[in-house]
């Protein structure tokens, strides 16, 4: 709980650092303004840190030598790039020019970090000298590198996107996962060797926890190759930076893309695949748009009015011959109809279905809902998991699949959320893992209110609905409350009173042209 605290302080001094530069900078740049200094600052934090290691073990003579810090993943960060320099100077009318010098002169002299900082960003904004001062002063006053547990970074970029993304109308999905769950997905796919993509990588956390699971198991991160994608630039650009500073190698692509329309990674083939991408896009494509896409192919077209299935199917794609993926979307996608539905039935008839576990709600900071985690398996049939020289094997049920509840699991976290505990994800990965093994005296059992494996017989007889509550049983009929229905009933009922608001307006509007006055919309 200690950890909590000294984040949520460092969250707030961020946000104090927001309201320094009202009326100077667009409420749209705050984030990206204080993110890039954060990054100045942590580099720094680490190259001093190394610095003192270097001086302890009697290595003074070699604090200027670049290879000693290059060494240990730490940038080598030259004198006029030193936050210690950037204080000095912050009050100097070119403090915006030198801060633009650090940076360019750190990314020159670090090819991983090539596109990933601001080009003259500071001297363009023309931030006022005193309130970037005052944020310098701020900023100081951060330890970045106080909690090496935490992705400092992503959950920095979290906890702006809260503040910031509804006020930008941006979709309420495009955000960083919480490392609880992307630790869950990982104890769930064990991505222990072999590739790892994510189509919409956000800031890089999900590689960032799922690498340092594999180092919890006694795994070799060397074994592991990293892909991603990201459409957004400052995002793309955030990314590479989470990654550099733990010394991360990956191919995020050489720029910034949309998947869809320009996926960066045709020809890829991943082991797994572990992904959060936005939920609910809307109009992701033109109607005669990737209409004849490979990545369908054998599928229905995933309907233009949402992305979820072109997702599902973008992943579908880029599966190997045993890929596995476990990805995020919203509960809506478990029971739509039309394309969805008939996308739903190819992905049951081509046994890659595995698991379908809905989640608690208030796991993330800028949406309470609660979100279902998808398996899906490329070889359901047997597979092989090679763990630090050790060999797993999985016979696994072919036919069927396992429907998880974990609404009733989870811990407060910082008050009014909720985070999934070792021990959660430890049963949850237990229970799958016991499940996958189909042998003569399997320890597997239903257990109602927490999980159920159903037949494909069952969820054809259910009209390929993956509602989880449709085939788990529940003790208590508060929770047999059938999903589907209650969400059609409010449709219907928020149908009606959307119509109703459309006659009200257009009476309202009739009632003004009567009366000479025409309103225009």
């Amino acid at each position: 709980m200690a950890k909590s605290k000294k984040i949520l302080s460092m969250e707030d001094s961020l946000w104090g650092t927001c309201d320094k530069l009202r009326g100077t900078v667009e409420p749209a740049e705050y984030k990206h303004v204080v993110l890039s200094l954060i990054f100045l600052k942590f580099v720094n934090d680490k190259f001093e840190q190394r610095k003192t290691e270097l001086i302890n073990e009697g290595k003074e003579k070699y604090i200027d030598v670049q290879s000693f810090y290059t060494m240990k993943n730490v940038f080598f960060v030259p004198e006029n790039s030193r936050w210690s320099y950037i204080i000095q100077n912050a009050k100097q009318d070119d403090i915006a020019i030198k801060i633009d010098t650090a940076l360019n002169t750190i990314e020159k002299q670090n090819p991983s970090l090539k596109g990933a900082l601001p080009d003259n960003y500071y001297s363009r904004l023309g931030i006022d000298v005193s309130k970037l001062a005052a944020l310098l002063d701020e900023i100081n006053n951060i330890q970045t590198t106080q909690d090496a547990e935490n992705d400092i970074m992503g959950r920095v970029y979290e906890y702006f996107l809260t503040k910031f993304a509804l006020q930008e109308g941006k979709g309420k999905g495009e955000f960083y996962t919480p490392k609880s769950v992307v630790n869950l997905i990982a104890e769930l796919i064990e991505p222990y060797k072999g590739t790892i993509y994510d189509p919409c990588c956000g800031s890089g956390g999900m590689f960032v926890q799922s690498l340092k699971f594999v180092q919890s198991h006694a795994g070799n991160i060397k074994d592991i190759s990293i892909y991603g994608q990201e459409g957004t630039s400052t995002t793309y650009k955030l990314a590479k930076m989470n990654l550099a500073i733990r010394g991360i190698p990956c191919n995020l692509g050489e720029k910034a893309a949309n998947t869809f329309t320009n996926d960066l990674h045709k020809d890829l083939r991943a082991d797994f695949i572990m992904a959060n991408p936005p939920f609910n896009q809307k109009d992701w494509r033109e109607e005669n748009e990737l209409v004849k896409d490979s990545r369908w192919n054998g599928y229905t077209v995933p309907p233009t009015s949402n992305a979820n299935y072109g997702w599902i199917l973008h992943m579908v794609k880029k599966l190997s011959v045993n890929g596995v993926a476990g990805f995020l979307l919203a509960n809506g996608a478990l029971s739509g109809e039309g394309q969805e539905l008939e996308i739903r039935r190819q992905l049951i008839e081509n046994k890659l279905v595995e698991a379908i576990i809905i989640l608690p709600r208030n796991l993330f900071y800028t949406t309470d809902i609660s979100v279902t985690l998808w398996i899906l398996n490329n070889n359901k049939k047997a597979r092989v998991i090679e763990q630090n020289g050790n060999i797993k094997k999985y016979r696994n049920r072919e036919d069927e699949v396992l429907f998880m509840d974990l609404r009733q699991m989870g811990s407060p976290f910082e008050k009014k959320y909720i985070e999934l505990t070792p021990e959660d994800r430890t049963k949850v990965a237990e229970v799958f893992h016991t499940w996958q093994q189909v042998e003569k005296e399997t320890k597997y059992q239903n257990i109602p209110e927490f999980c159920y494996s159903a037949t494909i017989k069952e969820i054809s007889e259910k009209g390929y609905n993956f509602v989880p509550s449709r085939y788990i049983e529940f003790v208590n009929r508060d929770e047999t409350q059938d999903f589907d229905s209650s969400m059609k009933a409010l449709q219907t009922e928020l149908t009606e009173l959307l119509k109703q608001e459309e006659e009200s307006k257009k009476e309202l509007l009739e009632v003004f042209k009567d009366l000479g006055y025409e309103i225009k919309l």
